[in-house]
């Protein structure tokens, strides 16, 4: 940790824990360099070859080392024995655990320049343990735990002491590499690099630091107690350092841990003794689902060693080896756990490897063909590859998508695609096209396309003849595709007969733009389809289909609406040129005669067999009778006649026998006799004329003795003989009485001629109907 904070981490020191007895790890901090090295490292195995020990630590404190041999005592620390490297004295790692004690600083005790480079720190209290390696083989490793007492408060969010485990070629002037980093990431491992989630610590840190997110939590072991049986807050898991190297080349190992620009807080290494040796290195596993090896293929395990050295293969944790195996390499074509044994010339040094391999399962493709149809006869032809994709697969939809190649070197090599598949021009009969896929782990499998042309022929069929029997007569129909691909006409070809259509040739050929089933023609009359024949997927062959519409649209042959008079035959008939005849009454014949009315309708049939079907509505006319007439008379101008009769023509009305109109209300009609003629329109005849009257009173009259108009009377009262006409002046008085059959009033009064003036009436009629109005009488 950083000096500066130094105070700060005191107020977070609180009162010692209670100490329990524990089963500690022992420390012999007696161990010279090379005793921990070739003793407790390499377990004195004669498989490495070590040179050159040097440890280096606490000089400062009199008796005491920071680097030592520990042993577990039958405790439960993970490692058995091995080598100690603290950035303290060594002794001071013994449980119990005590929490919050720092240690005192000791600037004097100087860090490493190479640990300060490699993990760009500046560090205090370095421990080194460094010496030459020679390996025999292409591997080594070692196992190793971190432990701290910074695993403690908020400590792991903010300070770390440095360690490293670095390597180089002796006497290489390049930087070292550090093999204690997180697996499979180049991070160094450290406390702020491996701890679990840190909650927030109460009070709170002055500095605003307080409490962070797990981070590679997966990679810390525990946090202690007093039962522990170190003395440090926590400490990693096991942890594998690990590199490849060359066989018999020298490198120099130099092991080191060191405080991080701060001695408060300490921490350590512990190397499990005889876990650095000579080991194999054979290679990541080769499993599900990453990296898997594919069926089919010879996977060669290699040690990369001497074939000098003496070799047993072992297959699946058996003690048997593989028999015949004794070679550097083996190769192998299925799945299982595979070990090696080397002994490295001397029957004391075995060095060992293992490695897992998996294949994947088998895929299964299929050969196959497509024969397309040849245009023009010339053996060439345009194939679409991608028809025989579910063939060639199986219909394993866990395959890639499919890609061709025109050989068998470009498709292992993955160069060169047909680029352009479904519109591939093949570039000679019988060509053979080489199918790839790769299933979900990147296998590849190879197939064979045979690309064939067809030479079938198919005699051509008669037309399709129709008739535009839609009402339209354009020369337009509606036909149904389907029922001519299923006909007998190409169902006799085979069993797996498949046909579809298109307007052109081309478009056939190259299976662009199929029709529906329900197609119109779009050419009047007639027009040319083609028909795409399959025999399963295949081309069988690419033949014409005319459509031909023919019409028929007689003239004449609108329906038509026909009276038939009563007691009377009418003669129906159409042409006589047509093939044949139907009526709805079964007749054949191009006439029928009819005497009751109903609906006909003949059907005609042409040359071409379409047909035409003519309707004829034949309704009954006769003569009217008239039955009565409704006189509205008295009105002067609004005089009117509502002529009643009965009978089933269609009627003019006339009160003359000269001119007619088509309603039988006529209006406006002057006083007098009439005769009512009622005439049908259809020819049938006329009425028998019915008499009627109009009658009406003058307006004024001039009894002047000029022989005209010298009485007022009302002409035809004498048609009503009970009927009285009364006449008033204006002042009510009674001046003249008289009936139907008198001759009127000539306008004086007991012989006295009456003054030109205006003057009333009332006319009773025999039903009491009352009529009432006035006239003027002029002199």
């Amino acid at each position: 940790m950083k000096s500066i904070n130094k105070k700060i981490v005191y107020l977070f020191i609180c009162c010692y824990g209670s100490i329990a007895t524990a089963q500690s790890i022992s420390v012999d901090d007696t161990y010279s360099a090379q005793q921990l090295v070739e003793n407790v490292l390499v377990n004195n195995s004669t498989c490495a070859a070590i040179s050159n020990p040097i440890a280096t630590g606490d000089n400062s404190t009199p008796g005491k080392r920071s680097y030592a041999y520990f042993n577990n005592q039958g405790g439960t620390f993970p490692f058995t024995e091995g080598v100690l490297l603290s950035t303290w004295s060594s002794t001071n790692s013994k449980a119990p655990y005590v929490a919050n004690v720092p240690a005192g600083d000791n600037n004097a005790w100087l860090g490493d320049s190479d640990l300060d480079t490699v993990l760009g720190k500046s560090t205090l209290n370095a421990t080194v343990l460094e010496f030459d390696f020679t390996p025999l083989t292409n591997f080594l490793s070692f196992d190793y735990i971190f432990a701290s007492n910074e695993y403690q408060s908020f400590f792991p969010c903010t300070y770390s002491d440095a360690f490293a485990f670095l390597i180089k070629e002796s006497g290489s002037t390049g930087p070292y590499q550090n093999l204690a980093v997180i697996p499979n990431t180049i991070t160094p491992v450290s406390s702020t690099n491996v701890h679990p989630l840190i909650p927030a610590v109460i009070p709170a840190p002055a500095f605003g630091i307080n409490g962070c997110p797990a981070i590679n939590d997966a990679f810390f072991g525990a946090f202690n107690t007093s039962s522990s049986p170190v003395n440090y807050a926590g400490q990693t898991v096991v942890l594998t350092a690990e590199t490849t190297v060359i066989p018999n080349k020298t490198y120099h190992i130099k092991l080191v841990i060191a405080d991080n620009g701060s001695t408060t807080f300490n921490s350590a290494v512990f190397i499990k003794a005889g876990s650095f040796t000579s080991k194999i290195d054979l290679g990541s596993n080769r499993l599900f689902p990453n990296n898997p090896i594919c069926y089919g293929e010879n996977f060669i395990i290699d040690t990369k060693l001497s074939a000098a050295y003496s070799y047993k293969w072992y297959k699946n944790g058996s003690s048997i080896p593989i028999s015949g195996e004794i070679s550097p390499s083996l190769k192998v074509t299925d799945t299982g756990t595979y070990k090696v044994e080397v002994e490295l010339g001397s029957p004391n040094c075995i060095a060992t490897g293992e490695i897992k391999i998996e294949f994947t399962p088998q895929i299964v493709l299929k050969n196959t063909s497509l024969i397309q149809c040849d245009e023009n006869g010339d053996g060439i032809a345009i194939f679409d590859l991608n028809k025989a994709e579910a063939i060639i697969k199986n219909n394993n939809s866990n395959l890639s998508q499919m890609f061709f190649f025109e050989n068998s070197i470009d498709a292992q090599k993955n160069q060169n695609p047909i680029p352009s598949p479904n519109s591939y021009t093949n570039k000679s009969k019988n060509q053979i096209i080489i199918a790839k896929v790769l299933d979900t782990y990147g296998c590849p499998k190879y197939a064979e396309l045979t690309l064939s042309i067809s030479n079938k022929t198919i005699t051509p069929l008669a037309p399709i003849i129709v008739c535009d029997d839609d009402g339209s007569s354009d020369g337009i129909h509606q036909f149904d595709l389907m029922g001519i691909a299923t006909s007998g006409y190409f169902s006799g070809i085979g069993n797996n007969i498949f046909v579809s259509f298109y307007l052109n040739s081309t478009d056939a050929y190259l299976e662009k733009n199929e029709l529906s089933f329900f197609f119109k023609n779009t050419i009047p009359y007639q027009q040319t389809l083609f028909a795409r024949v399959l025999n399963g997927s295949d081309c069988y062959a690419i033949t014409p289909i005319t459509l031909v519409v023919n019409t028929f649209n007689p003239p004449n042959f609108e329906n038509e609406n026909i009276p038939l008079c009563e007691g009377s035959a009418l003669n129906l008939s159409v042409s006589n040129n047509f093939s044949s005849y139907l009526w709805n009454t079964l007749a054949t014949t191009n006439s029928i005669l009819v005497s009751t009315p109903g609906n006909y309708s003949v059907k005609v049939t042409n040359t071409n067999g379409c047909t035409a079907t003519k309707k004829f509505n034949v309704s009954a006319s006769g003569i009217a009778t008239i039955t009565d007439a409704i006189v509205t008379d008295f009105a002067a101008n609004e005089n009117s006649v509502l002529v009643e009769y009965s009978g089933v023509g269609n009627y003019e009305f006339s009160l003359d026998g000269s001119f007619f109109q088509d309603s039988p209300l006529f209006t406006g009609l002057a006083a007098g006799e009439y005769l009512v003629y009622a005439n049908d329109k259809n020819g049938c005849g006329r009425s028998i004329p019915f008499k009627i009257y109009v009658l009406d009173y003058p307006r004024y009259f001039t009894p002047n003795g000029d022989g005209y108009n010298d009485f007022w009377e009302i002409k035809n009262l004498g048609l009503l003989p009970k009927s009285t006409v009364t006449i008033f002046d204006r002042y009510g008085k009674l001046l003249k009485q008289f009936n139907s059959t008198s001759s009127g009033w000539n306008g004086t009064l007991n012989g006295y001629s009456l003054p030109a003036d205006d003057y009333w009436f009332n006319i009773i009629f025999e039903e009491n109907k009352t009529i009432k109005g006035h006239f003027s009488l002029k002199r």
